[in-house]
């Protein structure tokens, strides 16, 4: 968030440009210049690295990502889950950078690492500035060959990748995927899920580790992005001298020479676990991503998987049979999984469903697909890929999974080509690979004569590039400065039909634009009893209106590229006008269609019975119905799951009008645009169409109260979870405007929301290993005092008890002991570099302008909340955590299976 003064429109400047990339004439020693597209440039040092720059000035952040070309695929017998587990130990630091995740936090960096089939990457999003990208291309340099890979570190990361499995295993939907891997495959290693196997995770040798590092992580198998902002010259001969100093490796990378063979009939199985919903799934062999029926499958996964627009949702989720279907392909470089599948509410019957959803992806061949369908489905995947090359940021990660195929370019090959897919191809690549003998699910049938699938190998990079052409980009954006003086100084403030508008026209790259309606219904008395009906008739404005089915809604809303929903959204300078328009008709002229309120509330109560055994679920409401104050009915009560179900199926069709039109209206309202847009179009049009949209009902903030609640420990059993999760609250008498909450925005950072480095995960993760994730959060009131101070983490049920001794310990030791002059430090440099960093944001400058106008603040706010954080001492900071924070009125659920924790349970849920 950001804050600014009253002023005059100012006009745009002249938009930045890319800064030039070095030519060959310009390059430093050993490296060599290779393909260039749309502004991104290769280059490759002398010891195999390549080096990707794509500078642009549209955000002053910096994207660094590096690729390895290794993944779960490259894992030996015994190894499972290996590749993933190393991702974790690096980052635990090198001997020159000891303490990475410190750096991260002091930085304010976003980073993570993932890993996939097929490769593994490591990325930082931080502030443009010359410090913060040397520090990460020195850090990325240093741990590519550095890195221990020690015991000591991974007898406690070990744990915490267990129980990072663990998790994993409480989703039924992750169970059912990751066995139709291991059915599907006989020999190949995309049969192994990336998380590998849990004798595996817990037993794997260092000396493999280290092996393993050696071997993979070096110059000559890694692609270097650097995205953003920054001196592409300067920052190429930086790259040189960092990581060109690394020597080219002697050893060969090992070959793998497995071909899965082709499937010689159906397959089955089944799951049994307890659980609240029942899934139904498909899967079939297709060829790798390379092959050229990848874009024809593509288009075959959402013609019949896509909601509300796909025939699955039509044939299935319309007639009632199930309450959700989804599709998605697991590939890579070798022949990968197309899964398609369905959610069945418990009880019902799954056979029909199965025959059904069976005989629909295969009879794809036979009813190719229409015009209709194809455009749709070409126009969401081309304004996604549109929409990505308008982020640095989005683009530099996304081509993580391109670069694991070979090439870079194939992510601009693979737009060329769906521009051209016909339905033909898209019904003659179903042909191959869509049948029974290809199949896996339900039951074996014998059969004399089966059908196989040839499923070809993958073409060489070079004969799928021989006729690629790269585009020209025309993309451009101006270098914005997004402190808060400059967001006021460029944002005009004005009212039109009773709307409070922000205006902040700039140029951006694509020619995107953000807006933001933020609308006030009701207030604590005329909402009593209405807190089902309000959440049904909102949820109910994007499934159809007085013009539009929810079909025919979904496309008009492609056609504008507006992705969001009718209250925030983006979209292009050209489809503004139309854009808001179409949001004004959404939010004023519903027609909640009898069909789709069904569809919607079997879809709720189906969502509100799978989360009856999980732990998150059942531990979070029952903390919220320990802390109830509020009778039943008001809005701002803590329902039990048998109140809401109940709650829900009172509702009835008639109530969703009515409640319309005596509560949704633009007075007030709150509206924000931020983006490439004129302002001069903009005033007249809010007012025409939201000037005279009134409600009867009385509008009033609805306010919460502090209460002190007796403190209480509670362990909740879930049957048959791997996983559990911890949750913990005491309420705060705090609001914003409170002396001591800077100071407590500060010492919460320190304690657990700063990531990592954090007080709380130093202790659960990396000394203890109890868990895989957790954190604190701390908020004040707003128009009212009601404070809420939380804790929350994932472990396994045996686990859990020694999490709450040790969360409750580190908050003692925080509140007797104090913080640290240079955690002070290092929370105030990362706080503050994340909050400008949200303010390169456009969706949350327009936000935070919707927030502030309700308020009567501006940016003037936040930049005075900033100073305030800047002046805070270290004795402000520890009284104030003392005088907030008292440990003895912690209370505490837990939730997880307490015949694995060995421990009886205090409750059910």
């Amino acid at each position: 968030m950001a804050g600014a003064a009253w002023s005059a429109p100012q006009k745009d400047a002249p938009p930045a440009r890319s800064a030039p990339v070095p030519r060959a004439a310009l390059l430093p020693k050993g490296v060599t210049l290779g393909p260039s597209v749309e502004g991104i440039t290769e280059y490759r040092l002398a010891n195999g690295l390549k080096v990707l720059l794509f500078p642009d000035t549209s955000r002053p952040t910096v994207t660094v990502n590096v690729t390895y070309l290794v993944g779960s695929r490259h894992e030996n017998y015994g190894e499972t889950g290996m590749a993933h587990l190393l991702e974790h130990l690096l980052f635990k630091g090198t001997k020159k950078n000891p303490d990475i995740t410190s750096q991260f936090s002091r930085r304010g960096m976003e980073f993570n690492g993932t890993t996939s089939l097929d490769r593994t990457n490591y990325y930082e999003v931080f502030q443009a500035s010359q410090d913060n990208l040397d520090w990460a291309l020195q850090m990325e340099a240093d741990r590519m060959v550095n890195s221990p890979v020690a015991q000591k570190d991974l007898a406690s990361e070990m744990t915490v990748v267990r129980n990072e499995y663990e998790s994993g295993e409480n989703s039924p939907g992750n169970v059912l995927f990751k066995r139709m891997q291991s059915v599907a495959y006989d020999w190949h290693s995309y049969g192994r899920s990336t998380i590998g196997n849990r004798s595996d995770i817990e037993n794997v040798r260092i000396g493999n580790l280290q092996a393993f590092y050696r071997t993979w992580y070096q110059p000559d198998n890694a692609t270097l992005l650097v995205a953003g902002k920054f001196d592409a010259n300067a920052t190429l001969a930086r790259i040189n001298r960092l990581f060109g100093a690394i020597p080219k490796p002697k050893r060969a990378l090992p070959q793998f020479w497995t071909v899965e063979p082709t499937q010689d009939g159906e397959r089955s199985f089944a799951v049994r676990r307890q659980g609240d919903v029942q899934i139904v799934a498909v899967g079939y062999k297709i060829p790798s991503d390379l092959h050229d029926d990848a874009e024809g499958l593509g288009f075959a996964s959402e013609v019949l998987g896509d909601a509300p627009n796909g025939r699955l949702h039509k044939l299935l989720v319309e007639s009632g049979k199930a309450s959700q279907v989804f599709s998605f392909g697991q590939t890579g470089y070798a022949p990968g999984l197309q899964f398609f599948g369905a959610v069945v509410k418990k009880g019902e019957p799954v056979e029909p469903v199965r025959d059904a959803l069976v005989d629909a992806v295969e009879g794809l061949a036979r009813q190719p697909p229409t015009l209709d369908e194809m455009e749709r489905v070409r126009r969401s995947y081309l304004n996604t890929i549109e929409r990505s090359l308008n982020d640095p940021q989005a683009v530099g990660v996304a081509l993580s999974e391109v670069i694991a195929l070979g090439d870079w370019r194939l992510y601009f090959l693979s737009r060329e080509r769906l521009k051209t897919v016909k339905a033909e191809e898209v019904a003659a690549s179903s042909s191959r690979y869509f049948m029974r003998s290809n199949r896996v699910i339900g039951t074996f049938v014998p059969d004399d004569a089966p059908q196989r699938a040839l499923v070809p190998a993958a073409p060489t990079v070079e004969s799928v590039m021989k006729d690629f052409k790269p585009a020209a980009s025309s993309l451009v954006s101006e270098d914005f400065d997004p402190s808060q003086a400059n967001i006021m100084k460029r944002t005009t403030l004005t009212t039109a039909g009773g709307v409070k508008l922000a205006l902040l026209p700039k140029k951006n790259r694509g020619e995107t634009v953000t807006v933001s309606l933020r609308q006030h219904f009701g207030d604590e008395k005329n909402l009593f009893g209405k807190s089902a009906v309000a959440g049904l008739t909102s949820a109910m404005l994007m499934r159809g209106t007085t013009r539009y089915s929810r079909a025919e809604l979904a496309d008009a809303f492609d056609k504008l590229k507006m992705a969001g929903g009718p209250n925030h959204f983006q979209t292009t300078r050209e489809n503004l006008v139309e854009a808001i328009k179409l949001a004004a008709h959404v939010l004023k002229e519903p027609a909640f269609p009898a069909l789709e309120f069904e569809q919607l509330r079997k879809q709720m109560l189906v969502g509100l019975e799978a989360g009856r055994a999980e732990p998150q679920s059942v531990a979070s409401r029952a903390l919220g119905v320990h802390f109830e104050q509020y009778p039943r009915g008001d809005i701002r009560h803590a329902n039990t799951l048998e109140e809401d179900i109940e709650d829900i199926k009172a509702v009835r069709l008639e109530d969703l009008p009515t409640h319309h039109r005596e509560f949704h209206n633009s007075s007030p309202a709150e509206l924000a645009i931020v983006g490439d847009f004129d302002p001069k179009e903009v005033v007249s049009l809010v007012d025409a169409l939201f000037g005279k949209w009134t409600a009867p009902a009385n509008v009033a903030p609805i306010l919460g109260k502090h209460a002190e609640v007796a403190p209480a420990t509670k362990m909740l059993d879930t049957p048959d979870k791997e996983n559990g999760f911890y949750v913990a609250r005491m309420n705060l008498d705090l609001n914003l405007e409170d002396p001591d909450y800077p100071a407590l925005m500060l010492a919460n950072y320190i304690f657990g929301e700063g990531g990592l480095k954090s007080r709380l995960m130093d202790r659960i993760r990396q000394k203890d290993g109890l868990s895989y994730g957790g954190g604190s959060d701390l908020s004040g009131g707003d128009f009212d005092r009601a404070g809420v101070f939380m804790i929350s983490a994932i472990a396994a049920p045996q686990n859990l008890r020694k999490l709450d001794g040790a969360v409750r310990a580190e908050l003692a030791r925080a509140v007797k002991d104090g913080f640290t002059a240079a955690e002070l430090a290092d929370a105030k440099s990362g706080l503050m570099q994340q909050r400008l960093q949200n303010r390169t944001n456009d969706g949350v400058v327009a936000s935070g302008w919707t927030g502030y106008l309700y308020r009567g603040r501006t940016f003037e706010w936040s930049a005075a909340l900033d100073r305030k954080l800047a002046a805070v001492t270290l004795p402000q900071l520890n009284a104030a955590f003392r005088k907030a924070i008292d440990p003895a009125k912690l209370t505490v659920v837990m939730a997880g299976d307490q015949s694995k924790a060995g421990a009886k349970a205090t409750g059910t849920p």
